[in-house]
């Protein structure tokens, strides 16, 4: 989700990379109705392992409690966003997840001088 608020909100001010420490086979199906209620849809995404060669390749990592799994590196702006974890969840448990998701975007992308350019 955040990866999709991000592109959906920046646009291409911002090359966006997504990846989880332990991603499922596929995107939460509650997730992807959850998006798709504020016009984006999510249900092409597939989940990605995460990677030290994309943790290098990036000026600002954001995590969402991976803690030690995550791989660290100077230099590199870090961010922890605690998120209550949408796995197993219905859609009416996700959307307050999704809000929260888009609100950290938000300002993450005025923290860098990003203008957000859409206010779904």
């Amino acid at each position: 989700m955040a990866q999709a608020w991000l592109a959906h909100l920046a646009g291409d001010a911002v090359e966006v990379r997504s990846a989880g420490s332990a991603p499922g086979d596929t995107v939460n199906p509650a997730a992807v109705e959850a998006m798709r209620e504020v016009g984006i849809d999510i249900s092409a995404a597939q989940p990605k392992i995460l990677t030290d060669e994309s943790v290098q390749s990036s000026d600002v990592v954001i995590t969402m409690g991976c803690g030690d799994a995550c791989p660290i590196y100077p230099g590199k702006r870090y961010e922890d966003w605690p998120l209550d974890d949408p796995a197993g969840q219905g859609v009416d448990a996700v959307r307050p997840i999704r809000d929260a998701i888009r609100q950290r975007v938000v300002d993450l992308l005025a923290s860098l001088d990003v203008p957000a350019g859409s206010s779904a």
